[in-house]
């Protein structure tokens, strides 16, 4: 049977500005429960909200960066449910009219070609507050009430978890980018809820979308997709039936595990928000915040393909995390040897540093400490191998490079005679390699190089060392 994976993802992204959406308590992380609240926030009567216009820039940033429409006159509604930790017994959001629509992020598709994944709206509303179950009791924690989110709304283009998971990476890194969020999901300021069905392109018969919550990794995001496409594959096959329904994911069972049915379409009683007017920007507001605007991963990824002329994965790489992109520029403003620089942060230094799920790109050291160990190998100082030891020495032991140097004793030998001294040597004691090399097999070359390079230790000049035994032999 011919399959269509459906995919649509509903991603919730926490704003970084200083106060809350709608009052001025401060949009802070991890302070003692309750203490970053007000009326407002907290729904109390007499309570009126007053928009933080942070919240408007910062959606119109991402929207103009996710090639979104940007309404001029967009309006705010309530979304009417009752649950403890919405204090006022609805959120403000936006529904019908929400300030940015129809963008697109375009992502590698699971054939290898560009794809348009589109999205819907990105649209701008208040976070509620948090639940903490503990034992027998339920408690709340309302310092997130109110903090502003974008919801940004894909359309169903996606097809699978690995399309999903490279979506929901490059989202990231524009957001990031823009300096609008630290999308850290571990704290929530990024969420992502999945909906996905299949349909049988046979028959034309679709399953009941599944509503898949409380994902924590992108990873998890992906695995719950590839793991509904499977559980909805053998709902068709064996002809059973399901209502639409909300799961959740189990990282420990690596499986989706029924939360609720969906026996009736939630009501929320939208409504327009009166105590907020409508929100209207001008041609020129939008101007001056594209114009601010920092540069995004693609056009720096392009930048970087041009002005360092590096290959399109290298430069891919360097330019996924805002400051990843930031070290190796600074690495390279006195050191144009960039494949180089390019090539010790690609094989050395990125497989020390871990930049999965929400971690930064840090290493123990300063970067012109690396600088200073590049400008050592490139001038002829030290070898690629000893420069390797001291980047080890760097990570572990935190000392500066010049001072490993000296105290590991790894300045390189580029003594013609000790050079020529130690080739000699190892010519007279592998006459059978020699033998070899006269007989055209050229592999015993490279192990005369290799017992010079062991006889000073690694600390020859190689070039130097073949450069001799190649005179030695013609001579010979």
């Amino acid at each position: 049977m011919n399959y269509k994976t459906i995919v649509g993802l509903e991603i919730h992204v926490e704003l970084q500005t200083k106060t809350k959406a709608f009052c001025s308590c401060e949009n802070a992380y991890g302070k003692e429960p309750n203490t970053l609240t007000c009326p407002v926030c907290l729904g109390l009567p007499g309570g009126l909200p007053v928009l933080n216009e942070n919240v408007v820039r910062y959606t119109v940033m991402a929207g103009h960066a996710l090639n979104c429409e940007i309404r001029k006159f967009s309006k705010f509604d309530r979304k009417n449910y009752f649950y403890p930790d919405l204090t006022k017994g609805f959120q403000i959001t936006q529904d019908d009219m929400a300030i940015c629509y129809d963008g697109y992020i375009e992502i590698e598709g699971d054939d290898g070609n560009p794809k348009k994944v589109g999205l819907m709206k990105i649209q701008m509303e208040e976070d509620t507050g948090k639940s903490m179950h503990m034992e027998e009791n339920t408690y709340m924690d309302y310092n997130r009430c109110g903090v502003p989110l974008i919801e940004i709304v894909s359309k169903p283009d996606i097809s699978s978890g690995k399309e999903a998971r490279e979506f929901l990476e490059k989202l990231k890194a524009t957001i990031v980018y823009l300096g609008i969020s630290d999308c850290k999901m571990e704290e929530g300021s990024l969420r992502c809820d999945v909906n996905v069905n299949i349909k049988d392109l046979d028959t034309g018969k679709k399953t009941a979308v599944t509503e898949v919550k409380n994902l924590n990794s992108f990873r998890g995001v992906e695995k719950a997709i590839d793991f509904e496409v499977k559980r909805h594959i053998d709902l068709l096959e064996t002809g059973k039936s399901e209502i639409r329904t909300t799961r959740r994911w189990d990282d420990q069972k690596n499986e989706t595990i029924l939360m609720r049915q969906k026996l009736t379409v939630a009501d929320y009683r939208f409504a327009p928000e009166g105590d907020l007017p409508p929100v209207v920007i001008t041609d020129e507001y939008i101007e001056k915040i594209k114009s601010e605007m920092p540069e995004l991963p693609d056009v720096k990824k392009q930048r970087f393909i041009e002005e360092y002329k590096l290959p399109e994965y290298d430069a891919g790489v360097l330019t996924s995390t805002i400051e990843l992109a930031n070290y190796y520029e600074e690495l390279v403003r006195d050191f144009d040897d960039y494949n180089m620089a390019s090539n010790w942060m690609m094989t050395e230094v990125l497989r020390r540093v871990d930049l999965t799920g929400d971690n930064k790109f840090e290493t123990p050291f300063e970067v012109e400490d690396l600088k200073t160990l590049l400008k050592e190998i490139k001038s002829g100082k030290i070898n690629n191998n000893a420069g390797k030891k001291v980047l080890r020495a760097m990570f572990e032991e935190n000392k500066k490079p010049l001072d490993i140097i000296k105290e590991q004793g790894l300045v390189q030998i580029e003594d013609d005679s000790l050079i020529e001294e130690l080739v000699v040597k190892v010519l007279e004691e592998n006459p059978k390699s020699i033998e070899d090399i006269n007989n055209g097999k050229n592999r015993a070359f490279g192990f005369l190089v290799g017992q010079v390079m062991k006889a000073s230790k690694g600390k020859a000049n190689p070039q130097m060392v073949n450069k001799i035994i190649e005179e030695k032999l013609k001579n010979m």
